[in-house]
């Protein structure tokens, strides 16, 4: 006879324990089957004179191949380049002051005050301000615009990622070194930058995105022939709706690849961040 203790448990749905990759695998999946039925249905007769606005997935693949790898190596190349640049100056100059505030610790209010500044008022306006400001370039140039946009984006997010992290560093350890004499600047080299290291990559990890989304903004200001912004507008100008979601699609991929490249550079320079070594 058996008793309640000695039945075997049911299974639940906590036990079972899928792969990450089988995860992110059913999800893919999931999406794109829900992307087919809503354009085959829904969708279909969506956009202006009738135009399907939704394409299905064959069709966008259909016009990725169609179009050519040179049509995205163009436009593509452009707008990496300009979300490269702005991505060092931003990210270089949120460093240089968050490194400065340690020093000078009075600086902290104003540093901050601009990182807010920056983050609050709308990108659109700035660059606004800044298509009319700077010079055109040459077909096929980054765009100066474009440019500023990215730095801007990935500015905040760095400034206080970094701040927060260097501040993080251990109280005993700074108390030490300034025992032995050490000033504000040994502090920072000694501990604070080995302590904020997690946290600044965690920081510039998030900035990937963030620069290319600006340097892509800034080239819908115009002005600009070749790249992600120009190439999107022509196709919706167009209403050639796979292309645009080719575009698009091609954008997100490439932002989540610089992402995920600087995650795995992360795990390599500081792996006891994420838990790989003791």
């Amino acid at each position: 006879m058996t008793t309640d203790a000695t039945k075997p448990r049911a299974i639940q749905w906590e036990d079972i324990k899928l792969p990450a990759w089988l995860t992110g695998l059913i999800g893919v999946v999931g999406i794109i089957a829900l992307w087919w039925i809503l354009a085959a249905t829904v969708g279909s007769n969506v956009g202006p004179g009738r135009v399907q606005a939704v394409p299905t997935p064959p069709q966008v693949l259909i016009e990725f191949f169609d179009t050519g790898w040179e049509f995205y190596l163009r436009n593509f190349s452009v707008t990496l380049a300009e979300a490269g640049i702005g991505y060092a100056w931003g990210n270089g100059l949120a460093l240089l002051l968050s490194a400065l505030v340690l020093i000078v610790p009075r600086l902290e209010g104003v540093v901050m005050q601009i990182a807010i500044i920056t983050y609050c008022v709308p990108i659109v306006a700035i660059g606004l301000l800044v298509v009319v400001i700077v010079p055109v370039p040459a077909a096929g140039e980054p765009s100066p615009t474009a440019i500023f946009l990215a730095a801007l984006s990935c500015f905040f997010t760095t400034v206080v990622g970094a701040l927060l992290g260097l501040k993080a560093a251990d109280k005993a350890s700074l108390d030490l070194i300034t025992v032995y004499g050490g000033s504000r600047l040994t502090q920072l080299r000694k501990v604070r930058l080995i302590a904020a290291l997690p946290a600044i990559l965690n920081a510039l990890q998030i900035a990937v995105p963030a620069a290319f989304l600006g340097a892509v903004l800034g080239e819908f200001f115009g002005r600009v022939t070749v790249g992600v912004g120009p190439a999107m507008i022509a196709a919706q100008q167009a209403l050639n709706s796979a292309r645009v979601w080719d575009i698009a699609l091609v954008s997100g991929a490439v932002a989540l690849a610089g992402y995920g490249l600087l995650g795995l550079l992360s795990r390599a320079i500081a792996p006891w961040s994420k838990g790989t070594a003791k």
